[in-house]
């Protein structure tokens, strides 16, 4: 899976002492939730959004415990491919890791917080990030040096 994150100035909400509203604004700097998002659903606002309570009201209230999809589905009242949709989302921030449990005695796949902490798996998060940009500074050097290459041998 690709990694994907949206990265923007920002400042730290240390100071900010609602856990709402720091999860919120975080989960909308970092492109999980789009901006100005709209549930398609009977839900009034983000909050009661299915991409925020199943990472707030699932993921993080119970770190730890492995969350099927089918189970996340049926507690969160909407389809396997929606669930899949944020779970992906999530997946491609690195933030998850997949666990065998177990749904309705079946065996399957769980998904949880990566080390069933949030600023542990952020580590995995920020290594990618700075891959990424060494990658974009490696390709920017080419660039320049590409057109200065056509550039001198246009002169």
């Amino acid at each position: 899976m690709m990694f994907t994150i949206q990265v923007v100035s920002n400042t730290p909400m240390n100071s900010v002492p609602d856990l709402e509203i720091v999860a919120e604004t975080f989960l909308i700097d970092i492109g999980y939730i789009p901006k100005g998002y709209d549930p398609k659903t009977s839900a009034d606002g983000l909050k009661e959004s299915v991409p925020y309570r199943l990472f707030m009201d699932f993921l993080m209230a119970n770190p730890n415990k492995p969350w099927t999809i089918e189970e996340l589905s049926v507690l969160l009242d909407t389809s396997k491919p929606t669930i899949y949709r944020h779970i992906n989302k999530l997946k491609s921030l690195d933030l998850l890791e997949g666990v065998d449990t177990e749904f309705e005695g079946q065996p399957r796949k769980g998904y949880r917080i990566r080390y069933g902490n949030l600023s542990k798996a952020w580590s995995f998060t920020e290594a990618n990030v700075k891959m990424a940009m060494e990658n974009y500074k490696s390709t920017v050097s080419h660039l320049q040096k590409l057109s200065n290459e056509r550039r001198e041998a246009g002169e």
